[in-house]
């Protein structure tokens, strides 16, 4: 099995077993390799751990679930993930999305902050090539019934730098990028991560007018900060305005319009 295929069987082993009490260890021994092989490709690649991959894509879960089901008592979702009190589930839900899960329920609306990873894509651009792929196609329906809606399309500037102080510094940047997003858009918008530290919004309008005043509303945001341990990091953002109108609406031709978008703002 080569790395690419390993990389692709250890992903959707996760995936299948997101609710069951999972280990690095039992992810290497399903696509037969040891456990350092196995993590040395994942930081590799996904600049993560394999636990912390795991995690996140549970909080991603229960948070899409959290919002869904608004009857579904938060205990019982944290069991359905594998997590027996509020007290461990909720450390698990802070470490990712940085506030308790009732706030979020509170205060959030969907957005797709740690979609699943996929195994990147050949392609003959540079940027494209050097981009994280993620599976976006759950929300395939929803493109498909706002297929004459404007994307506003972000990217990080300045992102390695922010790396640079801490991988920590760069994970609140991206939550900050979404919050921006969230905070400019309208209600019926909806936000979702399409590689590492890109993002895009599809709205539910075909005015281009209102897709640029958001896009000019994020960037009217740049220059102020986020905080990362008592220091004060400022956090600027690219936004472009997309428009995808192919027939029949092809997923990997749309990702890739919307990774376009964001090179050519740039």
């Amino acid at each position: 099995m080569n790395n690419l295929e390993l990389l692709s069987a250890s992903l959707a082993y996760m995936e299948d077993h997101l609710c069951e009490d999972i280990k690095t260890e039992d992810v290497a021994k399903e696509c037969y390799c040891s456990k350092s092989t196995l993590e040395k490709l994942f930081r590799c690649v996904e600049h993560i751990s394999v636990h912390d991959y795991i995690v996140r894509r549970r909080m991603m879960k229960a948070a899409r679930l959290m919002l869904e089901n608004q009857e579904m008592a938060i205990l019982d979702i944290a069991l359905m993930y594998g997590y027996s009190t509020n007290e461990s589930f909720t450390r698990a839900f802070k470490q990712v999305w940085h506030c308790k899960p009732s706030e979020f329920r509170k205060n959030s609306r969907f957005s797709e902050l740690f979609p699943r990873f996929v195994v990147p894509l050949e392609s003959g651009d540079d940027y494209m090539r050097n981009r994280r792929h993620v599976d976006i196609s759950e929300l395939y329906d929803l493109f498909r019934n706002r297929q004459d809606c404007y994307f506003v399309c972000c990217d990080i500037a300045y992102m390695i730098k922010i790396n640079e102080i801490s991988r920590k510094a760069g994970d609140l940047a991206i939550i900050e990028e979404m919050r921006r997003m969230e905070e400019c858009s309208g209600p019926e918008d909806v936000v979702f991560r399409i590689g590492g530290d890109e993002f895009a919004l599809l709205t539910n309008s075909s005015d281009k007018n209102y897709a640029e005043e958001i896009a000019a509303k994020i960037r009217a945001l740049n220059g102020t900060t986020f905080e990362y341990e008592g220091q004060q990091i400022p956090l600027n953002l690219y936004a472009s305005v997309a428009q995808f109108q192919e027939s029949p609406l092809r997923y990997n031709e749309l990702f890739t319009s919307l990774h376009t978008a964001i090179k050519e703002s740039k």
